[in-house]
């Protein structure tokens, strides 16, 4: 195969590999934000302490984080296709990509809040702020540069389950450098696509460290 040929199949691989990466991303987060700040609060020692409902989310949270992706990915295939019309396929794959990490999400986002200095939220409590206050305006503003940085781990994660999900008909990168590089023996085609995706995890976690650093005050 001509690179005439090779450079525009990799670069509609790109396109698919962030059409799954970038919403899934999105609602990993929109989902496991608010379970990971509940972890928190919830917490014996948290804001609001619920000891019964923290040890039961924490179950159901690493339950489903202790499942393999390519498991879990053929174990919803009935509910992808209820929700999606297919089970496989390029856009479908976006559901268990989201199902597969938004418990990674949630945990991402506890450790980051907790990171958070105790005097600080002890002060707030002192104001006579609300949980809500609290939480919005002390908790996740404290805690941001570590949630931007956790942000990147988990696209560049989501990134990693996109190539595996080529088992279920998936496009993008991976799917090129299994199907139409590995499979075919095309050596060329399998190369280009590793190093796509290699230099796209590189993009994303660069991309993560220099906001992280900027935003960081406590490093200033």
């Amino acid at each position: 195969m001509s690179w005439e040929k090779i450079v525009p199949l990799v670069l509609e691989g790109l396109g698919e590999t962030l059409y799954m990466t970038l919403p899934s991303t999105l609602l990993s987060y929109l989902v496991g934000m608010p379970l990971g700040i509940l972890l928190v609060v919830t917490a014996p020692d948290g804001i609001r302490p619920r000891p019964a409902f923290n040890a039961a989310l924490g179950v159901a949270i690493n339950f489903l984080r202790s499942i393999p992706f390519i498991i879990l990915l053929a174990m919803l295939f009935p509910v992808t296709r209820a929700i999606m019309g297919r089970a496989i396929g390029t856009q479908a794959i976006i559901f268990p990509l989201v199902i597969s990490a938004f418990p990674y999400v949630a945990r991402m986002v506890e450790g980051s809040i907790r990171e958070v200095d105790r005097g600080v939220i002890e002060a707030a409590q002192s104001l006579a702020s609300s949980d809500l206050q609290i939480i919005g305006k002390v908790m996740i503003p404290e805690a941001l540069p570590s949630l931007l940085n956790g942000a990147a781990i988990v696209m560049v994660t989501i990134l990693g389950y996109t190539a595996m999900a080529s088992a279920a008909g998936g496009g993008g990168l991976g799917a090129i450098a299994i199907t139409k590089g590995l499979n075919l023996r095309r050596m060329d085609v399998m190369y280009t696509a590793a190093i796509a995706l290699v230099f796209l995890v590189q993009l994303i976690t660069l991309f993560g460290n220099r906001v992280t650093k900027k935003l960081d005050h406590r490093k200033r």
